[in-house]
């Protein structure tokens, strides 16, 4: 049996260059930051985890550097000295000395089962009850240019067979323009393709009230997170007025979040993100009181980098709950290639590596080429 001793925890932060620039709500980037945390054993197996936000602070307090600062500092001195089969013990103390942060946890909740993978010399969804499915269909985020060239790139991957459902961010604009701008898509795509908008928790109840049912009736066929993520009562509000999914975002990051919308009725469809849930553990919690309560669940994404999207990849996969779809693209976003090999994607889908671990190995020369300073 291999020593699952920890001896160190290394962390980096990498800025990796998108293909496009990708808008949210209230930002947009053109390079995505990635905190990767390396866990070693005195085995010699490192097991890699990700620390990512969707565009920073603005979605969930956190950034790349208060997650480097807060593992190195707080999380780091847990796990020294400790196996990295210890993940309950581990993560339960390091909640005992850090509150929130889920994200930083999410990413050493990743290395310790990727590191624990590899020293047994099994694919990481063995640690989760094993693969039941080898992939997942995966929804194309489409870019913020105008119309026409939004309608031309989703026709393309169609054509292609990259993919066969697509997402629209609103939230930026003037309402009625906005709008305007993703029922013309919506009419273009009719019959070739499922599109859906995220509004990024930006509009308030009488915007909502006003213009969602235009774009039910115009064909989106799913509605995230509209309103403001604290505001419930608002989501069941509009849940019970519309005809088509609404789908919680900014409003479900803990186990106890999942129960307080199944209980008020405010959605259709959870999206679970193992970033913003702190992990693939407490991700199984979110989506065990989902499944308790009839919910669906979508396997969501922060644009991670392979290491979080092999991640999230291992748990959709293993993962029963997870039967809305997901939207693990952020490989796909990124204009560099951080693995050896690179996750394959086809036929609207991303397929399960095989080997240890997460199944993918970072080419550490363009991890360096990378690094920040």
């Amino acid at each position: 049996m291999p020593d699952l001793s920890i001896i160190s925890i290394e962390t980096r932060i990498l800025d990796v260059p998108l293909i496009r620039p990708h808008k949210f709500a209230t930002t947009s980037m053109d390079a995505q930051p990635l905190l990767l945390v390396a866990i070693t054993t005195s085995c010699g197996v490192t097991g890699y985890g990700e620390g990512v936000v969707p565009g920073g602070p603005w979605w969930g307090g956190e950034s790349v550097e208060t997650m480097q600062a807060v593992v190195e500092r707080y999380m780091a001195p847990v796990l020294i000295g400790r196996r990295v089969d210890d993940i309950t013990g581990i993560m339960a103390d390091i909640e005992r000395v850090v509150a929130g942060a889920r994200f930083a946890k999410a990413a050493i909740d990743v290395a310790l089962h990727d590191a624990w993978a590899r020293c047994l010399g099994v694919p990481v969804h063995t640690l989760l009850g094993g693969a039941f499915r080898t992939g997942v269909d995966v929804t194309w985020a489409l870019g913020s240019a105008p119309v026409e060239e939004i309608i031309a790139e989703a026709r393309e991957k169609i054509e292609n067979r990259e993919h066969f459902s697509f997402k629209l961010k609103m939230g930026a604009l003037d309402p009625a323009t906005d709008t305007g701008r993703v029922l013309r898509v919506t009419e273009a795509l009719a019959g070739q393709a499922g599109v859906r908008v995220d509004i990024n928790a930006r509009w308030d109840r009488l915007t909502a009230l006003r213009h969602l049912p235009e774009l039910a009736d115009g064909g989106v066929e799913l509605i995230e997170q509209p309103t403001p993520g604290e505001q419930l009562e608002v989501l069941a509000e509009l849940n019970a007025l519309l005809p088509i999914p609404v789908m919680a975002d900014e409003s479900v990051h803990t186990p106890h979040d999942a129960l307080e919308i199944a209980r008020r009725g405010a959605a259709d469809v959870l999206a679970v993100k193992t970033t913003k849930c702190g992990g693939l553990r407490r991700s199984r919690e979110v989506v065990a009181v989902a499944r308790a309560a009839g919910l669906a669940c979508h396997g969501a994404t922060s644009i991670e980098g392979p290491i979080g999207t092999a991640a999230s990849l291992h748990f959709a996969c293993a993962e029963p709950g997870i039967d809305f779809g997901t939207e693990l693209f952020g490989p796909l976003l990124l204009r560099a290639e951080l693995l050896q090999e690179p996750l394959h994607y086809a036929d609207g889908r991303l397929h399960l590596p095989t080997g240890p671990g997460l199944g993918v190995e970072l080419n550490m020369d363009a991890v360096q080429r990378w690094t920040r300073n």
